[in-house]
């Protein structure tokens, strides 16, 4: 999926240069291009259709939206975070057809628990 997310961008200098301005200043080259693909295949969903994206700084409440949900799922699947049961329903389902290779694998306070007992 990388190559088609990145031959889109080529295509796409705007939502490109828009993209860059929301990434963390923080964020690793390998959770960015995760976080990058979620937003992207989720962006007519909270934005509109057809709709340019707007300014990262806008509050527009789609965009904050969709930027919370990336984040909840990149910190899910790269540190193991947890969040409400709807919360990760939605976040996963938003991410169902993103491939993320060499993930980490966390184990659960709860898995760590049941092993002792």
């Amino acid at each position: 999926m990388e190559g088609e997310v990145s031959e889109f961008l080529r295509q796409n200098r705007e939502t490109a240069a828009w993209l860059e301005g929301v990434r963390g200043v923080c964020e690793s080259d390998k959770l960015w291009l995760c976080r990058r693909e979620f937003i992207l295949r989720n962006l007519e969903d909270f934005c509109g259709p057809g709709q340019p994206p707007p300014p990262p700084d806008s509050n527009h409440r789609g965009l904050d939206r969709l930027l919370a949900y990336s984040m909840v799922w990149v910190n899910h699947v790269f540190t193991g975070c947890r969040y409400p049961p709807l919360v990760m329903e939605k976040a996963l389902k938003m991410a169902e057809s993103i491939k993320v290779s060499d993930a980490p694998v966390h184990t659960t306070r709860d898995e760590l628990v049941s092993k002792k007992g």
